[in-house]
């Protein structure tokens, strides 16, 4: 049977749960539609994505469509969680982009478009809700050929065949010259090709609360989108996309196998290890079912693997490279009861298991630990989380900007053996200059002194980066390993190792530190603050207060575009502000202001240099770190 992995995307509220469960309905799989205002979704199982009527994790169900099994993946709507949903886009074979028949085209609805598109990821569009009062199909349509792709097409038989004679010279002098070939199973023959290239978006119209055009879309599903056989017999290629913990607290990995296959109680590679399965759970018939194995095409549950989302079992599948942005924001969670401190950690350190690009910093002197986050919902999210799955109740402190550091020139240092300054039996000098990303080279020879002293150099200076001069990483980095020194290893008569007087890796662990953010200081570091891209769209006679409003955030427009009583904004502004604008847009533009933002690089802060509190030892005061790692001075 033919496989074909599916996404349902859409704008907060679009109805994109909605159609899942119409789907799962039609399909035979629950008797009646569940809803999001009572809480009964199949796909929304986390008590907070009931209470809010929102999605938060990606769920699977599997359903049969015709001889094609779909592995339908409902994602989350709300930006705070595109991650989640970046995730998903890479094992999708295609995907269905829900709009409101009401709102329209929003901006999710365009990041999330132009993100499939980037893909490659055939698409097509549904325009629900058309039995809300204020529905209007046809305005919708213009703005998806205006603000979404121009290749979108009804599936009326003439507007198919216009799209097919724009997009292809071939297809328009066949018909020119013999317009009877073209059958409608030609047609769409010809249309399904399209798709499978993301050429053409076919759209649908209807509404999943009535099921009103459920059958045509459901035709499209099966027939336009590119369902496969997949090969069980080739090397075993999956991927990763989700990692959740059994009561039990065992991991579960949501595994997309591309190719060949995996049983219980086999050893799978994992990069340059291995794990054992202990157990297996395929999607069938609306949820997920025990089975002894699970093969290509196929998206699996599977028991008994240490892995982290992004791992890949067997060979790299060829599956499309996400891009995530990196979280800007930042804030530091507390334990309303001290003595779950412990507790606390062990929980957050997990959750980071099921969302990587969630940073976790901890303070041990300050006995803190800091989240960062892609927006405030998100808190919600955490604070529920910890609360109903691991007994935790918790507070926040008011979300800030993350920044980073950039080298603004070139600088080194040394600490030599045996001097009376350096209390480590250890030799270490480094030269910082900028790169790309971080790298780190050698300028003494590799035999002079253990590898294990190297490596605990090259690791020490990565983990000493996560903290410059000002407390934020550093990012385009390329340090240099200059000096090197130590002393061989020394025993007593009797045999026993004199630790006082042979060198260990710790002597180099604790010597970089040092060396490290005094080459820092000398090249100095600039602060960089994120920077979003930003479109906005307003009536052209609020473009004053928009413009006064976007001064004051600190933005700066590259282009401003009117037609048709629509003004468009393009340019960009500070990761912190945006929060802001979104919240004063609508009473700067009477409710009609949509602004759509996407992390765009970083900038040099301007103004007063905003820092950070350490959680290391602070190797900028050396009084402070030798007392601290030495407990002397």
């Amino acid at each position: 049977m033919k496989t074909l992995n599916l996404g349902i995307l859409a704008h907060v509220d679009a109805g994109k749960t909605s159609l899942t469960e119409r789907l799962l309905h039609t399909a035979g799989i629950i008797g009646e539609p569940g809803s999001v205002d009572d809480g009964s979704t199949q796909t929304d199982t986390l008590a907070l994505e009931r209470a809010r009527g929102i999605t938060i994790k990606a769920a699977v169900v599997s359903f049969a469509l015709g001889d094609v099994t779909v592995n339908l993946i409902d994602t989350p709507g709300h930006p705070d969680f595109i991650a989640e949903v970046e995730r998903a886009l890479g094992v999708l074979d295609g995907a269905v982009l829900v709009l409101s028949a009401v709102e329209g085209v929003q901006a999710q609805t365009r990041v999330l478009m132009r993100t499939l598109r980037r893909l490659g990821i055939p698409v097509l569009l549904f325009v629900n809700k058309l039995d809300r009062r204020g529905a209007d199909p046809e305005r919708v349509f213009r703005e998806i050929t205006e603000k979404l792709t121009p290749t979108a097409v009804t599936m009326a038989p003439d507007r198919v065949i216009d799209l097919l004679a724009t997009l292809d010279e071939d297809f328009l002098t066949e018909y020119l010259t013999a317009p009877d070939a073209f059958t409608p199973s030609r047609l769409r023959a010809e249309l399904t090709a399209k798709v499978a290239e993301g050429r053409a978006h076919p759209v649908y119209f209807g509404s999943a609360i009535t099921g009103t055009g459920i059958d045509a879309l459901r035709d499209g599903i099966e027939n336009l989108l590119p369902s496969k056989e997949a090969d069980v017999h080739a090397p075993l290629s999956g991927t990763v996309f989700k990692v959740e913990r059994a009561p039990g607290g065992e991991k579960i990995a949501y595994v997309r196998l591309f190719s060949g296959s995996v049983a219980v109680r086999d050893k799978v590679p994992l990069g340059d290890d291995e794990g054992k399965v202990t157990a297996i759970s395929v999607f069938d018939n609306g949820g997920a079912v025990p089975s002894a194995s699970a093969g290509a095409g196929r998206i699996a549950k599977i028991s008994g693997l240490d892995v982290r989302i992004g791992d890949v079992l067997g060979a790299r599948p060829p599956m499309r490279e996400a891009r995530f942005s990196p979280p800007t924001l930042e804030t530091v969670v507390s334990p309303v009861r001290p003595a779950d401190r412990g507790p606390l950690h062990q929980a957050l350190t997990r959750l980071t298991e099921q969302d990587p690009l969630i940073g976790l910093r901890h303070d041990e002197v300050r006995q803190e630990t800091s989240v960062s986050l892609y927006g405030e919902v998100q808190k919600e999210v955490i604070q529920a989380t910890l609360a109903d799955e691991y007994g935790v109740d918790v507070t926040f402190s008011e979300t800030t900007t993350i920044c980073v550091e950039r080298l603004r020139g070139t600088g080194s240092a040394a600490e030599l053996i045996g001097t009376s300054s350096n209390p480590f039996l250890a030799t270490v000098g480094l030269r910082v200059e900028p790169g790309s990303g971080i790298s780190f080279h050698l300028e003494v020879e590799l035999g002079s002194m253990p590898y294990s002293f190297v490596k605990a150099v090259e690791d020490t200076v990565r983990k000493t980066l996560r903290e410059g001069i000002h407390g934020w990483e550093v990012r385009d980095c390329a340090v240099t390993m200059t000096h090197s020194g130590y002393y061989a290893r020394q025993s007593h008569a009797h045999g026993t190792f004199d630790k006082s007087m042979s060198s260990t890796a710790g002597d180099f662990r604790d010597l970089t530190p040092l060396v490290l953010m005094a080459a820092l200081r000398e090249a100095g570091t600039t602060v960089h603050e994120p920077l979003h891209r930003f479109t906005l769209q307003t009536p052209a006679d609020t473009l004053g207060p928009v413009t006064a409003l976007l001064a004051r955030a600190r933005a700066v427009p590259r282009t401003t575009l009117t037609k048709g009583g629509t003004a468009e904004i393009e340019g960009e502004i500070p990761a912190a502000k945006t929060h802001e604008v979104h919240q004063l847009l609508p009473s700067a533009t009477r409710g009609e202001g949509v602004l759509e933002t996407a992390f765009h690089g970083y900038r040099p802060v301007r103004g007063a240099v905003p820092s950070r509190s350490r959680t290391d030892h602070n190797p900028l005061n050396r009084k402070e770190y030798l007392l601290r790692v030495l407990r002397r001075v």
